[in-house]
């Protein structure tokens, strides 16, 4: 099962991974790390198939996605 990890210190919230999510499981959470920015997510982890569309989109590769 793929699984996804977002650096969420790192993540500045600027959404690009959201759209591009084949399966529509990436969102913006509620969680504000220490930088003050709102952070990217996975639900349903389940239902992520590892293409890594979140990951290439990330301009500053905060997130690594596991097969």
């Amino acid at each position: 099962m793929p699984k996804v990890e977002f650096d969420r210190e790192r993540c500045k919230g600027c959404e690009l991974c959201v759209p591009v999510c084949p399966k529509d499981i990436v969102l913006m959470d509620d969680v504000i790390n220490q930088k003050g920015y709102r952070v990217a997510t996975v639900r349903e982890m389940d239902k992520c198939i590892g293409c890594a569309m979140c990951a290439m989109m990330c301009p500053d590769t905060v997130i690594k996605v596991f097969k």
